[in-house]
């Protein structure tokens, strides 16, 4: 675009020859520049696939193709990996005098699930952990009161993280009470995606700052060379109080949530409350997000309280997940959990654009004979990629792979139950966004308390929902049947 303008300026003071000269300098000098990008993109685009997209698009259509690749071209997150070791250094004494307290709640599961727990340890620095209690909320009204009392109840720090932020009622309400507790002394840090929440008011944040509370905005541009890194997403919801409790899933801070906007009413969600040594493995899941955000460290308790002693201990997993990663650890990790499934996986997503992993391990597990259920909405909230999940009906359907559609409103939870002895809820949903390009965390619950929760959850959800028949798209019009085409096309970035 420089060129061009500077071009435009100079073309008055040439000649007619030295105007084709210096059209075809640059003409050229694009040229050769989608040819070495084209070449970049083969060398590190991760599927051949997207490695042909690219490379054939960057020769044949430079002008177009070389600012889309500076924006969606890149597979890793660069800087945060290495910002976080820097901190490391900085705060060795207290980081491992944290993880040496997360340590010693360390649980080691059984022989069914060591493979499991072998995988994650080994992709994420956070272990399983034992006394914990889990609560599973369910839709936007218990979890928002559940995070009101939650925040009503601190006496010292509350850390809130949000991809979507709302100036709108129940997002006063939390401003309110969020500014009431910095007034009675409790220090908040509040943290959120500045691209998910690119609506939210200047008003709403200075208010908020005003109040003495702390805001830091996660932008995937910051840092040396990152400019044109705006394809990534920090998707993460995290509330921790005091670092007694902590409420995670997949629910944002929005009117939306509670139903109140139609025809996406009544909204369906799911999220978690924990309380245990889980709630610090989540507080590190925040620090680091707030370091890249603030250059910062707050001040937070280490100390796990016990949990009530009638209650059964839960042994829980925090994973997060992010474009960062030395290796794809979310699409690794499910498509290993996938695999471990013996006699029932099932799934809830919003979306459904899985990559080829994923489509082969859940194809491969039906065909084993485990009973794979994938429930998702029958609503839209983004066109394309509804549209693109009828593409994989055939094939999916006869691996023996089982669909439904949510019919009692829009479906948004993250949720995944595998046979009797593993569940987990998050912020993940099926997609290759949230596989590859977005920071995720899901919560893993390897014990039968746990896990009984989601199972009924599920199955009243799928009480709501219809199996699709394959009928259901083979009789779609040829127009929309190649709508469905286009839009897998574009898997790699939706």
């Amino acid at each position: 675009m420089l060129g061009a303008l500077l071009l435009a300026m100079l073309l008055p003071m040439w000649t007619a020859g030295q105007t084709v000269l210096a059209l075809s300098l640059l003409l050229g000098l694009v040229q050769v520049l989608g040819v070495l990008y084209a070449a970049h993109a083969v060398m590190s685009v991760r599927s051949s696939r997207g490695a042909i997209a690219w490379s054939l698009s960057l020769i044949l259509l430079p002008w177009v193709a070389i600012p889309l690749y500076w924006i969606f071209g890149r597979r890793r997150f660069h800087g945060y990996a290495e910002l976080l070791y820097s901190a490391y250094l900085q705060h060795r004494q207290h980081v491992e005098a944290a993880f040496r307290t997360i340590a010693h709640y360390r649980v080691t599961l059984d022989s069914v699930l060591e493979p499991v727990q072998h995988l994650a340890e080994t992709l994420n620095p956070l272990p399983w952990t034992t006394d914990n209690t889990t609560e599973l909320l369910i839709d936007g009204a218990q979890t928002y009161n559940a995070m009101l009392q939650a925040i009503a109840a601190a006496q010292d720090y509350i850390l809130l993280q949000m991809y979507i932020l709302q100036d709108d009622d129940i997002g006063n309400q939390f401003r309110q009470t969020l500014i009431a507790k910095a007034q009675a002394g409790v220090r908040i840090y509040i943290l959120y995606d500045g691209i998910g929440s690119h609506g939210l008011s200047k008003q709403y944040v200075q208010s908020l700052q005003r109040s003495g509370i702390a805001i830091g905005v996660f932008k995937s541009t910051r840092g040396q060379g990152n400019r044109f890194q705006i394809n990534f997403r920090n998707h993460r919801k995290i509330l921790i109080a005091d670092g007694k409790v902590a409420i995670v899933g997949g629910l944002n801070i929005g009117d939306e949530y509670l139903g109140k906007h139609p025809p996406l009413s009544p909204w369906r969600d799911t999220a978690l409350q924990l309380q245990g040594p889980a709630v610090q493995c989540v507080q590190c899941v925040f620090l680091g997000d707030w370091y890249w955000a603030t250059r910062k460290v707050p001040d937070v308790s280490w100390q796990s309280p016990p949990i009530p002693t009638t209650t059964n201990p839960e042994s829980v997993l925090i994973f997060p997940t992010g474009p960062a990663d030395r290796l794809p650890a979310c699409l690794l990790f499910f498509v290993h959990v996938i695999n471990q499934a013996q006699s029932r996986l099932w799934i809830a997503s919003p979306y459904f654009v899985p990559d080829e992993a994923t489509l082969t391990a859940l194809k491969l597990a039906a065909l084993r004979g485990v009973d794979v259920r994938i429930l998702l909405p029958d609503r839209p909230d983004h066109l394309l990629v509804y549209l693109c999940a009828f593409s994989y009906y055939n094939e999916m359907q006869s691996a023996g792979v089982k669909l439904y559609r949510y019919q009692a409103g829009f479906m948004h939870q993250k949720v995944i139950l595998i046979d009797d002895r593993l569940g987990g809820i998050g912020s993940v949903n099926l997609d290759n966004r949230s596989f590859f390009l977005n920071f995720e965390m899901t919560v893993m619950i390897a014990t039968a308390h746990g896990v009984q929760q989601i199972e009924r959850m599920l199955v009243q959800d799928f009480q709501r929902a219809e199996s699709v028949k394959l009928t259901t798209y083979n009789h779609r019009s040829w127009g929309f049947k190649l709508a469905t085409r286009i839009s897998r096309l574009l898997t790699p970035i939706l």
